[in-house]
This record gives structure tokens, sequence and C-alpha cells, in this order.
């Protein structure tokens, strides 16, 4: 493993992260949108992994990057593969703390809402989710990160540090909220951002082909 620092766009990731265990940057991406035919950059996102997740994806082995990032099933399996997730997640366009937290209820309440799954203790533990990000400014280079443990039974950590402030930190304990948070990050198709996925699913195809 390379110890440069690996470019998305113009903010930097390191190849490894450590959490209980190293994880390897396997795939990365930006979210944007388009407007007028301008395109407008609000995040760039890396996604690091336990290389070991390879050994619970072989039935996919053989598939080309482009058929895998097309495949909800592949990502389905890649959610729930009992291996430790951290998503880091660096600002590029700088915006309120709240429109963040607004985005990520509505993407997680409708993923929710959508198989049955959206009840007080969610509805609880969003709120939670989005109080902390209510106050905060993401000012351009703040990085948020979702450490996601490898059992759903365990609680995620979110953080969030900008500069000149210390690193804060919120735990999530309901297991559904995390799924669909995870979800909202490595959904496939339904991903938030296109690229991402299509990172993943080229480095995934190429650790199952090795």
């Amino acid at each position: 493993m390379g110890t440069e620092l690996v470019m998305v766009d113009e903010m930097s990731f390191p190849p490894q992260v450590t959490t209980s265990k190293p994880l390897s940057l396997l795939g990365h991406g930006i979210t944007d949108i388009e407007i007028h035919f301008l395109q407008i950059k609000f995040t760039a996102i890396g996604v690091y992994l336990e290389p070991e997740i390879v050994t619970h994806l072989q039935p996919w082995k053989g598939k080309s990057g482009k058929e895998l990032a097309e495949n909800d099933d592949f990502f389905e399996a890649l959610i729930s593969a009992p291996v430790e997730k951290f998503l880091r997640v660096v600002v590029i366009k700088e915006i309120k703390g709240s429109q963040y937290g607004v985005q990520l209820e509505s993407a997680v309440r409708d993923r929710l809402a959508a198989v049955d799954k959206y009840e007080e203790e969610e509805e609880e533990a969003l709120e939670k989710v989005v109080e902390f990000f209510q106050s905060k400014y993401f000012k351009k280079g703040s990085i948020i990160t979702f450490s996601l443990p490898a059992t759903p039974a365990s609680p995620a950590e979110i953080s969030f540090v900008t500069e000149g402030k210390d690193e804060v930190k919120t735990k999530v304990e309901n297991a559904n909220v995390v799924e669909m948070i995870k979800k909202w990050y490595l959904g496939g198709t339904r991903g938030v951002s296109a690229t991402t996925i299509a990172s993943l699913a080229d480095n995934i195809s190429a650790l199952l082909s090795k």
C-alpha cells in the first residue's frame, strides 16, 4: 500500500486510515450538481474498507467495474459485509451544517419509510444527527467522518472537524438509521455520488480478479 495522498478534486485523502484496524481507500468521488451546464461540486468522498471485504464478495468475481456499478445487489452485499467501513467527506463548497443535516435527514427518512422502518426510535435517532450538524458551519476543507462498525449491534460514530476548532463527535445507536446512512453513500445506483460508486466498483473488481 503506498503512502502517497490521493487527490479527489483538490482535496487530499490518505490511502489508509486506522480505526480498530487499518482500512484501505477503496473508492472516492464527489457530490455535485449541474445547473445551467455549470458543475457545482459540494463534497469529496473517500470510502475506506477492510481489504478482506473481498472474501464476502466472491460471487461477483470476474465482473467488470461497469457491471458492478450497475448492480445494486453487489452494493447490498458490500453494505452488509461484516467488516468495518469508514467514510471521509471533505467540504468543497461551503454550506451551513443545517443544510447538510437536512439532506442527510431526508435521504435516510425516505429510505426508511420505503421499507416501513421509520418509527419513533428512528425519528429520534435521526433528529439527534440533524441537531449535531445544526450549529456547525461547513467551511471549505472541513471534514465529516462516519465510522461504521462491522456489526449492526455496535453504534456508529460521526465526527466533524473544521479549521480552528476541536473535533466533535456524536454516536448513532439506531441500527436502521446507520444502515440507511450507509445506503445513502454506498447504495449503488441510488447512492448520493455516482463517481464514488463507479470508483468502488472498479477497485473491488480489480481486487476480486487477483
